[in-house]
């Protein structure tokens, strides 16, 4: 039985214990739901036993590898998984730790120690390792001579600040003496064999010592952090082929914007989700683009090439496997290299020329643009791997059981003469048909997720398709019957035009499950006004919000609209409390540690 479905009739609980055992779940992390798990498992078995309680060996009864990771989509954390089942395969004891749930004091008690880490913006840290990130660089960090230390990075080669918080977490505990065990891996989007030969590799240069600590201390192995519930077969590896129900345009007719409600049927797989998940979804590139590339190649589209141990002709490998719209440096460096092609030479050797060069070009327009006779297997081999797309979630299964809903904004844009459209966004607005098979996964996000207590208020700003997770929010409180007050920030350009659900809004705030919307359609006056702006104007509130246990969450574009909002919050708590900035910064990184200040940004 699901625990949202649990009632005291069905349990030896009360009405009151359902809801607090509710409301704490909720609130867990899958790490935590675990640990959990095996308290109450070990004490109703000391209770059983008659009062004997059960020996629980701690931490320091063996010497463990402490895998700490820092995910934003959640990639990080699954090479993480990997190298902790690889590690306890070999009779290691592990302690797997979100960054966000680690203490960072905790550091100067390690001896081995691995990190698995992402990068997204600016060559910014993931939310749930910024804290980390940051005290690793102050006075306050512990000396770390002896300890032993491998760092693999995840990122994306098309942006310039390639796995740099990767770089940063070694750099910074090298500095603190920690000595580097195993080569730092900096892994691209395709990075699923590299990271298996890295684990390999780390866990070769960890094992003697672990062992011989262990068997010094005579320690008995003991593991931490196993996952809680089963997870989903079908996964990024193993994706579903979910019929596409419903692809519906939500924006007007004469919108700048094209922004897609797409709902997914998920019957018949084991996928379940909360709200703020993302759901990754791949895709086939444009068959008209496919068959222009073959062409400028001049290679014959029934040709067969390999990836990996597959085996199919080059049309299908470039329609369904192979990306053709993201641009990166290491595809016009290879592509270069094949073609001999001299203007791309010359970029390979000009980092600040290649990122000029592929920003405003999708990998088809570097072929279009320098044709040149390959071999069928040759490109191929300069692309890299098709990647799926994640969209943040924007239902409740609560509410919509079966199913997946999805706000998806198209992206397209003019460039060298001719219209451009996104990969996945492209495929879904216009050339996927409804009741055709997508390949589909959920991606779990334990650092975006209501308050367990449903009693507690919170404040949802997702401009745009930002909305998306608030949408879902909104259907699991609803479900829920939370009688904690609800308060939504919503702007686009035009109330008309882009008004993204709304009906559904003014229903919510008509039933009462939204006490407050603010909206922000910049383009309806002759000042544009932002929900930052917003923000501002209900400064008060806001700020007595907060004082009264609020949760603030944001949605939507990182590099301009959260970081506007973040200053316009830290104006708010400077403006209400007198606080300097220094303070102000600090009440929200105790908000953030309090799991009260949440971000799902891209």
């Amino acid at each position: 039985m699901l625990l949202g479905q649990l009632n005291a009739l069905a349990s030896p609980l009360s009405q009151e214990q359902v809801q607090k055992l509710q409301g704490l779940v909720a609130e867990l992390n899958p790490i935590q739901q675990a640990w959990v798990s095996g308290y109450l498992a070990a004490n109703a078995n000391s209770a059983a036993l008659g009062g004997v309680t059960a020996a629980v060996p701690s931490a320091g009864e063996a010497a463990a590898l402490t895998i700490l990771y820092g995910s934003q989509t959640g990639n990080a954390k699954g090479v993480a998984t990997k190298l902790k089942e690889q590690a306890e395969s070999r009779g290691l004891a592990v302690k797997l730790v979100s960054m966000a749930d680690y203490k960072p004091t905790a550091l100067k008690k390690e001896k081995f120690l691995s990190v698995v880490v992402s990068t997204y913006g600016e060559g910014e840290p993931p939310e749930d390792a910024e804290t980390l990130h940051e005290f690793l660089a102050t006075k306050k960090a512990p000396k770390l001579d002896g300890v032993k230390v491998a760092v693999i990075g995840l990122g994306d080669s098309s942006y310039e600040f390639f796995c740099q918080t990767a770089k940063d977490f070694e750099q910074r505990l090298n500095k603190l003496g920690a000595e580097t065990v195993y080569q730092r891996a900096d892994l691209d989007v395709d990075y699923d064999d590299e990271a298996a030969t890295w684990i390999t590799g780390a866990l070769d240069a960890f094992e003697p010592d672990l062992k011989a600590q262990q068997s010094a201390t005579g320690g008995q192995v003991v593991s931490f952090g196993a996952p809680a519930i089963a997870a989903s077969q079908y996964t990024k590896q193993n994706p579903f082929a979910a019929e596409l129900s419903t692809v519906q345009k939500i924006t007007g007719r004469d919108s700048t914007k094209d922004v897609r409600h797409v709902e997914i049927s998920l019957e018949g797989s084991d996928i379940t989700y909360t709200p703020g998940d993302s759901l990754g979804v791949y895709f086939l590139n444009d068959e008209a683009l496919v068959d222009e590339v073959l062409t400028l190649t001049q290679i014959d589209a029934a040709s067969k090439v390999k990836i990996a141990d597959e085996e199919l002709s080059v049309r299908d490998a470039l329609i369904e496997k192979l990306e053709l719209t993201q641009s990166y440096p290491g595809f016009v460096e290879k592509y270069a290299i094949a073609t001999g092609t001299p203007e791309l030479l010359k970029l390979v050797e000009d980092k600040a020329a290649m990122r000029e060069y592929i920003e405003p070009r999708q990998i088809f327009d570097v072929i279009r643009q320098n044709p040149a006779k390959l071999e069928a297997q040759t490109l191929v081999d300069c692309l890299r791997k098709l990647q799926a797309r994640l969209y943040s979630i924007a239902s409740s299964q609560a509410e919509v059981e079966d199913e997946v809903h999805l706000t998806i904004g198209l992206v397209e844009f003019e460039a060298f003469g001719s219209e451009h459209l996104g990969g996945c966004s492209g495929y879904l607005a216009r050339r996927a048909e409804e009741g055709c098979k997508v390949k589909v996964y959920s991606e779990h996000n334990d650092n975006f997720r209501l308050p367990a207590n449903d009693d507690t208020p919170v404040i949802m700003v997702g401009p745009g398709t930002g909305i998306a997770p608030f949408r879902a929010f909104l259907q699991e409180r609803d479900a829920r019957e939370a009688a904690g007050k609800n308060w939504l920030f919503f702007g686009n350009p035009h109330f008309t035009q882009d008004f993204l659900y709304q009906v559904e809004i003014q229903g919510y705030l008509k039933s009462g499950l939204l006490s407050k919307v603010d909206v922000a359609f910049s383009r309806d006056q002759a000042e544009k006004v932002y929900v930052q702006d917003k923000l501002r104007q209900n400064s008060q509130a806001v700020f007595e919000w907060l004082e009264a246990g609020a949760h603030f969450y944001i949605c939507g574009d990182a590099n301009r609209m959260a970081k506007d909002v973040h200053q316009a919050l830290l104006d708010i708590i400077k403006e209400n409390s007198g606080k300097n900035d220094e303070d102000a910064e600090q009440y929200l990184k105790d908000l953030r540690s309090a799991n009260r200040y949440q971000k799902d940004v891209y």
